[in-house]
């Protein structure tokens, strides 16, 4: 499950990297905005998948699939930290500074948000 979903999210982020490549020494939007809005689903993920139970069958698949394997390969800290030494020392600690805030940010709305969702049906019941 992780290598199939780690392979899809790296598909996916590599795709969305090639189509958005900003110039050299610029902001690096794409992957950027591919971290802030992992880290949100990441959040909305794990926080709605712990409301419906434990850790277990049906659920634990989807959090390795989805979660450490989809969002894992999504995401990238390896091309942050590269990005972040090509730029200006100006941008490099802003680009660093944002994306550690601003993810931490977006992670805890994920989790604030699967709080206030209805819990409605258990999709991930073992039975």
């Amino acid at each position: 499950m992780v290598a199939a979903g780690g392979t899809l999210g790296t598909a996916v982020r590599a795709l969305l990297e090639r189509q958005f490549a900003p110039a050299a020494g610029a902001w690096p939007w794409p992957t950027f905005a591919i971290n802030i809005s992992g880290a949100f689903v990441l959040g909305l993920l794990l926080e709605t998948l712990a409301r419906h139970g434990t850790d277990t069958g049906t659920r634990r698949l989807i959090r390795l699939g989805a979660g450490t394997g989809f969002l894992g390969g999504y995401t990238t800290y390896s091309t942050f930290a590269v990005e972040t030494i090509h730029l200006t020392a100006p941008t490099a600690l802003a680009y660093a500074a944002l994306s550690t805030l601003l993810g931490a940010l977006a992670a805890a709305s994920g989790f604030w948000l699967a709080r206030r969702m209805p819990a409605g049906t258990d999709p991930g019941r073992t039975r």
